[in-house]
């Protein structure tokens, strides 16, 4: 057993000594944020590595938080095309939840393993501002596309750092609510996935990791593809090899890339220590984005 624990450390080695200094972006939601040991060990792994030298800066969803609240108002949630449909009194809930009691329990979670968190909404030092998004459906090519009105869903617009720059550099660990500033001080709501990815460009960050709740992009055949380049990714969705939720999850992972982030990785946050055994062994756990 203890052979086998040197041997764990030693395999980690060299990718500490590679991360030691640099910015790692991670994407936390899906089912990792409701169980309870998992999110012991998120918070342990995203500790662990502020420990040793790297950089985490969190970005968290809270979907499930939020259908929670709004069924106990009595408010009923509309999806339009995966997004949330976000009237004012929607966006009020979204902001009190990710901006409060999601971001806040997180914080809590990192600072009892011994980490410096700190949480932020997009507000905080105009770190995330955002326009409105418009959505246009085209159904019959022979036909005018639909504009579709989502509410207070917003595009991010712009991503300002330096708050992040500031924390990081005094050994605070930021927790990000993807909650973004319109220019006259409107409130949007914004794909958790979306916000990682700009975050992790702005900061040209040397990893960006989105939590899911499968094993990765899978092939045909259900099996986990371990790494992908955009030529293959563009293919795969061609023949239905990406599909569904997927597809906006490699399209973050390369739009970070093509602007300065190094390399991305969709995992399965269902694993304990997901994070780390992505990051710190050979093998990795799931499927790692890189350009060609």
């Amino acid at each position: 057993m203890n052979n086998n624990v040197a041997d764990i450390l030693i395999e980690a080695l060299p990718y500490i000594k590679r991360f030691s200094g640099k910015t790692i972006v991670v994407k936390y939601g899906g089912h990792a944020m409701k169980d309870e040991n998992l999110k012991k060990d998120f918070a342990n792994d995203i500790t662990l590595l502020k420990y040793i030298g790297v950089n985490p800066v969190v970005v968290h969803g809270g979907g499930p938080q939020i259908n929670k609240v709004l069924d106990s108002m009595g408010i009923t949630s509309r999806f339009i095309r995966g997004m949330r449909y976000t009237d004012d009194e929607t966006m009020d809930v979204v902001e009190m939840v990710l901006g409060g009691k999601v971001n806040k329990d997180i914080v809590a979670r990192i600072n009892r393993q011994g980490g410096k968190a700190v949480g932020l909404t997009g507000k905080d030092g105009m770190l995330i501002t955002a326009k409105k998004m418009t959505i246009y459906h085209q159904e019959d090519e022979n036909k005018p596309p639909e504009i579709i009105d989502p509410g207070m869903v917003g595009d991010v617009s712009g991503i300002n750092p330096d708050i992040i720059h500031t924390l990081t550099d005094k050994g605070f660990i930021p927790v990000i609510a993807p909650v973004g500033v319109g220019k006259n001080g409107e409130t949007y709501n914004i794909n958790a996935d979306v916000v990682a990815s700009k975050i992790a460009s702005a900061l040209k960050a040397e990893r960006l990791i989105l939590l899911t709740d499968v094993d990765g992009v899978l092939d045909k055949d259900k099996k986990l593809v371990s790494s992908v380049d955009a030529a293959n990714i563009k293919e795969m969705i061609e023949t239905d090899g990406i599909k569904g939720g997927m597809i906006p999850k490699v399209e973050c992972a390369l739009d970070a890339l093509r602007n300065s982030v190094k390399k991305a990785h969709i995992i399965n946050g269902k694993l304990p220590h997901a994070v780390l055994l992505e990051l710190f062994t050979d093998s990795g756990i799931g499927t790692q984005v890189f350009l060609n």
